[in-house]
């Protein structure tokens, strides 16, 4: 009896299985070229205005019917993607008005993030203006995709945290027309960006970072990256650089250890002669560092000093407090909320371009 059930369930399984594949099937030739469409149109190899294949040319460029191909179009302009002029053809979309939506577009989470997000929504709060949020994990393609879709979508303002690989995206931002959305970018972005900008300097924060180790008599520093995020990370590879270079010219005899991985540090890692001072370039890894060497009953600073980057609230209010680099998060989203006010009043903002000085804040490690 238990077998018989058995083999009826199984049965009916497999029935629904292939029933909910059939039902499914390949995705219909029009779907697909809608798809390459919306996005051609939202990364602007179409610009707003210009004019998009025909019918006809959309029969014999992908060998469709014109059934098809009349389908793709009124998807297209059904989507507000496209507006259709009889006699003329189908041109791209002119970019509206905007709405009172800026948009935040970055490639992860952390807590420097989180605090960043946190001083944008403060400063923005009197403006009454509406913050959202889109994640691109650090890949290009979605960071532009998403650009696209959000000046598409009218919003007043894009701010975008650019990800690490920017030469991808250079093609893209020199040829976009933002209509009458703002596109700015904070925190870090390649030399020469035609926008405006608020961003720090993170070669002057890893310097002051380094110095400060140093003078603490520090003779082997471990520099600990932050390998969450997958990716090219281009911003830490600059840290990186500039950290180690730094060390070796500023006391050649001092160790550098690049510790890739937190859970590959062991118990010599945290001995005084292997290691006397860490960098993070995170205030989270700079707690899980914190825990690890009280776990050990290790006294901070006294055997160990400790330093990292974002001066977040897990620096301030973790005990003990952590000595850390402010890159002044509150500052840069006052800067970036002026430039898009300033915009909404009528102000040429094109060149508003600002370099932030991150500064050492001393605290208990």
């Amino acid at each position: 009896m238990v077998f018989a059930c058995f083999l009826f369930f199984h049965f009916l399984y497999c029935t629904i299985v292939k029933t909910a594949a059939a039902n499914s099937g390949p995705t219909p030739i029009y779907r697909t070229l809608v798809d390459h469409y919306r996005q051609s149109i939202l990364t602007q190899h179409y610009p707003p205005g210009a004019q998009i294949d025909s019918i006809n040319e959309i029969i014999h460029r992908h060998g469709v019917s014109r059934e098809t191909a009349k389908k793709v179009l009124q998807t297209l302009r059904d989507e507000n993607l496209i507006v259709q002029k009889p006699g003329k053809g189908s041109f791209i979309a002119d970019l509206g008005p905007p709405s009172d939506l800026w948009g935040v577009i970055v490639p992860y989470f952390s807590s420097q993030i989180e605090h960043l997000i946190h001083h944008l929504r403060r400063q923005m709060a009197p403006l009454d203006r509406r913050l959202e949020l889109f994640l691109d994990y650090n890949n290009w393609q979605e960071e532009i995709r998403l650009v696209g879709s959000l000046i598409n979508a009218r919003y007043e303002a894009v701010i975008v945290v650019p990800t690490f690989d920017e030469s991808q995206t250079a093609a893209f931002y020199k040829r976009l027309q933002t209509g009458k959305t703002l596109v700015t970018l904070i925190n870090h972005t390649m030399t020469g960006s035609p926008f405006p900008y608020v961003i720090q300097s993170y070669d002057l924060g890893v310097h002051r970072a380094a110095t400060y180790l140093l003078q603490r008599g520090c003779r082997s520093i471990g520099y600990i990256k932050n390998t969450t995020w997958p990716g090219h990370n281009m911003v830490q590879q600059v840290m990186q650089e500039t950290f180690v270079n730094h060390i070796h010219q500023a006391d050649p005899h001092c160790t550098c250890t690049i510790i890739d991985d937190l859970d590959s540090i062991d118990s010599k890692t945290f001995s005084p002669h292997q290691v006397s001072g860490f960098f993070c370039c995170d205030d989270m890894d700079a707690v899980r560092i914190l825990g690890r060497l009280k776990d050990k009953n290790i006294p901070i600073p006294d055997q160990v000093a400790l330093v990292s980057y974002g001066n977040t609230d897990l620096a301030r209010f973790f005990t003990p407090a952590i000595t850390s680099i402010d890159p002044h998060y509150a500052k840069m989203a006052a800067l970036t909320t002026g430039i898009i006010d300033g915009y909404r009043q009528g102000a040429d903002v094109s060149l508003d371009q600002y370099v932030l000085q991150p500064d050492l804040v001393v605290r208990e490690t």
